[in-house]
């Protein structure tokens, strides 16, 4: 025999512990560390095998969810690099093979200072053979009137001749000047300016953009084209010689490309070739171009399955594959921490005033809330730095010198997200046209709760009706609402349940399950105990409370398994009328609801179905419950005959 769990009621928690331990007035008074690999919060293996990688120039795969820190870690690597001679990059044109342009390097800052000298150069040669063409234009003119001057009667025929044959040697003699000018490097990467190694984010690049190209050229003869070495234009991966190359689901590349960038990483150089084939450029191809980068690679898992299994190999074996965590352990230590990352997203937006005690304490809790696990706080920084400036914003306008706790909860609302948007207006037109019930008691519906996102629920209207089967050999479990892979599964699994606990031959009914509303679709089991209970509130004419929502997945014998984002659905259900809201029990601790919703809301934790059952009837009714018990024992070995009632 199993011992009694905690009683099926409680009252949410009114008071808020106090979440920092250190003593400031506001975060002003916060340091905040320079170098950007020390801001990094919360994932100190990555940091450290970041550290690792900038030592030896190892290649690193980051996968995780977006806003972790994926790309600052790759800003901090490019600080982190050993100094090395960066180089300036020149393309030079050949005389011999136009289309293979030749490529030099030369220290950083000295490649501009080459062009300008060569340029130098060919303005003065440009010059001297300009004055030459003139000189020459008015001797033989000159020379013409001369010759011609005894003779008034072939003078202008003579002259005539004359100025057209000057004119055509001074045309000539320019135009070979406009070639030399022409024949100048061009410079494809200038690192004069630059004392750290370069830091390039290529994430959605081209193909183009990221391994260079060669300009389309219209005007191909006559004189009037542009010579090959200038229309060649360095891409990302050249630009990152020597520093570090950051991509963003590297794996939308198309193939092709990261095939070449495999070919890049290999070589540590690549050559310079136009990408389209119907462009003039796909017949220059320039000497190869020094592109020895350190590749940080970002995504998700389904990144990994996109990527050209050659490319992932090559990081593998050339580098870390790195798992960025979405939460980290809710200590003082971590605590302190997120009060340091509000000082650092202050002082790197420049626009925001500082933040009190009370308010970086505010958006300590926002954390708690949306790591949605006991014990953790999120990682998922981007989105909690947009509250800090949302907040900022609202200080600003409302002229507070510091930010207020009472200023960040009311960014919440300035900041909600397009799905707490969607949900919040979804929510007002159910209210409107009554699509679920908030009082009273009804036989075969139960007030289901889901999410559009961790963050935004919604109140999920479920019904059930049971009827005679269609077919003479067995029942059928119908379920509606555009049901996807585990939800169909997780009606399949409350199938079990209710033949194991109604106890009798249901194969002549067929079960119908609607999901109210759901135009989307489902998706998920959290919706498991909703579906079991209005099932038996079917089958037994049992009414159901409606000012009751409830929310957890069921194994199939019955026990209560805990779900993912409890804390928006129960802000969802009060918004939406609910008084009492069941939740699985191993969810108790994960409950981080607003203070204004706090004293608004019943949360009854359950372990088991039977729970779940005697707290969703009205009182008058539990014996249904108490016909299940003997089952109960059977299947969770557990005694409910002693649960309080509500």
């Amino acid at each position: 025999m199993v011992a009694k769990s905690k009683s099926v009621s409680k009252k949410s928690k009114t008071k808020r512990d106090i979440l920092l331990d250190i003593d400031f007035h506001d975060t002003s008074e916060i340091s905040v560390p320079p170098r950007l690999i020390d801001q990094v919060i919360g994932q100190e293996n990555s940091v450290e095998i970041i550290k690792k990688a900038a030592l030896q120039r190892r290649h690193v795969l980051l996968i995780g969810e977006p806003g972790t820190g994926k790309s600052m870690l790759g800003q901090a690597m490019a600080e982190l690099l050993p100094n090395e001679e960066l180089v300036d990059v020149l393309c030079i044109a050949n005389p011999k093979y136009p289309n293979q342009p030749r490529v030099a390097t030369l220290p950083a800052g000295h490649g501009a200072r080459k062009v300008e000298m060569d340029a130098e150069v060919a303005k003065k040669s440009g010059n001297k053979r300009f004055i030459i063409s003139l000189a020459i234009l008015f001797a033989i003119i000159g020379y013409a009137l001369i010759a011609t001057a005894g003779n008034i009667q072939n003078q202008p025929t003579t002259l005539l001749m004359a100025m057209f044959v000057g004119f055509f040697i001074f045309f000539m003699l320019n135009q070979s000047r406009g070639r030399t000018e022409m024949l100048v490097p061009k410079l494809l990467v200038d690192n004069a300016k630059r004392e750290k190694a370069p830091f390039n984010d290529a994430t959605g690049s081209h193909a183009g953009a990221l391994l260079g190209d060669v300009r389309h050229d219209p005007f191909q003869s006559g004189g009037l084209g542009t010579p090959p070495h200038e229309r060649v234009e360095s891409g990302l991966i050249h630009k990152s010689h020597l520093g570090v190359l950051y991509s963003d689901e590297i794996g939308t590349l198309e193939m092709r490309t990261q095939q070449k960038l495999l070919t890049a990483m290999q070589e540590g150089k690549l050559q310079i070739t136009g990408q389209s084939e119907l462009s003039s450029g796909a017949m220059v191809r320039s000497d190869p171009v020094p592109c020895n980068f350190v590749l940080i690679a970002a995504g998700n898992i389904e990144t990994t399955r996109n990527m050209h299994p050659a490319l992932r190999s090559r990081i593998q074996g050339s580098g870390y594959e790195v798992y960025m965590k979405d939460t980290m352990k809710d200590s003082p230590e971590n605590r302190r921490k997120l009060a340091r990352f509000c000082a650092q997203e202050i002082v790197k937006d420049r626009k925001i005033p500082h933040f009190s005690k009370d308010a970086v304490e505010e958006i300590i809790y926002e954390a708690q809330r949306r790591a949605d696990r006991k014990g953790q706080l999120t990682l998922r920084l981007r989105e909690l730095g947009g509250l800090i400036r949302a907040a900022g914003d609202l200080a600003k306008e409302r002229n507070e010198i510091l930010v207020s706790s009472e200023t960040v909860v009311l960014a919440k609302k300035l900041a909600r997200t397009l799905e707490n948007q969607i949900s919040d207006d979804y929510a007002d037109d159910r209210k409107l046209y009554k699509i679920f019930n908030t009082e009273l008691t009804k036989v075969g519906r139960v007030n289901g709760l889901a999410v559009i996102n961790k963050q935004s629920g919604i109140v999920m209207p479920i019904e059930a009706e049971v009827v005679p089967a269609f077919s003479r050999r067995e029942g059928k479990i119908i379920a509606t609402g555009q049901l996807r892979i585990i939800a169909r599964e997780a009606v399949q699994n409350v199938s079990a349940i209710v033949k194991k606990y109604v106890g009798k031959d249901i194969s002549e009914f067929d079960y119908h399950i609607q999901f109210v509303g759901a135009y989307a679709g489902i998706e998920g089991d959290s919706a498991s105990i909703s579906i079991a209970i209005a099932i038996i509130s079917a089958l037994e004419k049992a009414p159901i409370r409606q000012d009751t929502a409830m929310t957890g997945s069921l194994t199939v014998r019955g026990v209560v398994l805990p779900i993912g984002g409890v804390t928006a659905k129960i802000e969802a259900a009060v918004e939406a009328g609910i008084k009492r809201v069941i939740i699985p029990i191993q969810n108790e601790d994960d409950v981080k609801i607003e203070e204004e919703y706090r004293n608004k809301v019943e949360i009854i934790p359950v372990s088991n179905f039977l729970e779940v059952l005697r707290a969703s009837l009205p009182v008058e009714y539990h014996y249904v419950a108490e016909k299940y018990e003997e089952l109960a024992i059977e299947a969770l070995g557990v005694d409910t005959r002693n649960k309080p009632k509500n």
